[in-house]
């Protein structure tokens, strides 16, 4: 016991340290906003300006790609297997897959320059942003529009509850804290549900979107607060069947995960492989994976997360610095708590 709190001390006193690390020195800037002191925001457009100072762009040999691991990494890299070997082909050199376990790793690894380009989740998006100079430029999509989802709240359909206020006192499953659907909008719009989280329920942090369905189905949570978007995706799998659950809450639509660019990627190499990505066209796999989505679809942060940042903020939430060590503490004790 006295060595794991030892480990847990040091591992805490290493994200704070890593975390006042500056990346680089910012000089004569006129206009952060909400973005960390190691980026610009000059042009007010809420993601972080590419370095005007040469030294600091990345021109790498190999391009590394990860996905928010809203499931299993290895799920992920195996789905976007063909993408990677067409983008490797597309810009003219390698691009290596790099699965990460949790938001705060990857945030971290692309605030630490150890990720190039990525998905992150919906909820996680603002603190790369923020945190880690991320430049969101895609999502999944079709030619009209990009694909959205919602939060659900699923329970087991032969138990008893059927309105949200059912589950007062019983064990209820969030994701991760930085979880958009997962924890984010679920402290934000269940009040008014009738259902206040931390208050009405004990939160319990699944880790993952799968594990808090499969949870529901093994009877280890009454109910779970999930993306309707890897819900389905378990569905079409095979992993579970839709017959086994019920859907009790179902909020507006979001924007699920988005493909950001770490925002010092030097400015040639950044173009060449926006282009790759808008040309790419799915894969029959991958387009299955992502409920029919074809192709990456243009995106704004400024615009198309708006409803993201609004809604973390009535939630008494937010996206700078001070929440996410304050997230990353809380996603470190509940991965320590599960294991």
């Amino acid at each position: 016991m006295k060595a794991a709190s030892t480990l847990k001390k040091l591992a805490l006193g290493l994200l704070a340290y890593l975390l006042t690390q500056p990346v680089f020195a910012q000089q004569d800037c006129n206009n952060r906003g909400d973005l960390d002191r190691n980026y610009c925001d000059e042009n007010r457009d809420l993601v972080a300006d590419t370095p005007s100072d040469a030294k600091r762009l990345k021109n790498p040999a190999t391009l590394l790609f990860s996905y928010t691991p809203v499931e299993d990494p290895s799920v992920y890299e195996t789905i976007f297997k063909p993408f990677t070997d067409y983008l490797a082909q597309c810009i003219g050199r390698k691009v290596a897959y790099n699965p990460v376990q949790s938001n705060a790793a990857e945030i971290e690894a692309m605030r630490s320059g150890r990720l190039h380009v990525a998905g992150f989740a919906t909820g996680a998006t603002g603190f790369a942003v923020n945190i880690a100079g991320a430049v969101p430029f895609a999502m999944n999509g079709t030619e009209k529009e990009f694909q959205g989802y919602n939060l659900i709240m699923i329970v087991k359909k032969q138990s008893a509850f059927h309105k949200l206020s059912d589950l007062k006192g019983k064990i209820v499953a969030h994701t991760s804290p930085s979880s958009n659907s997962g924890h984010v909008a679920p402290v934000a719009l269940f009040p008014k549900e009738g259902l206040t989280p931390d208050k009405d329920y004990k939160i319990m942090f699944s880790g993952k979107h799968d594990e808090s369905v499969m949870g529901v189905l093994s009877g280890n949570y009454d109910a779970a607060a999930v993306a309707s978007d890897v819900f389905r995706r378990m569905i079409v799998r095979g992993q579970i069947a839709e017959n086994d659950f019920r859907i009790i809450y179902r909020s507006t639509r979001f924007p699920t995960s988005s493909f950001a660019y770490a925002h010092d990627l030097a400015p040639e190499l950044r173009e060449r492989m926006l282009k790759c990505f808008f040309d790419y066209r799915f894969a029959d796999s991958m387009s299955k994976s992502f409920d029919g989505a074809d192709r990456f679809y243009p995106i704004s942060y400024q615009k198309d997360w708006e409803i993201i940042r609004k809604i973390a903020e009535a939630g008494g939430e937010g996206f700078n610095r001070t929440a996410y060590e304050k997230e990353s503490r809380r996603e470190h004790d509940s991965r320590a708590n599960r294991n």
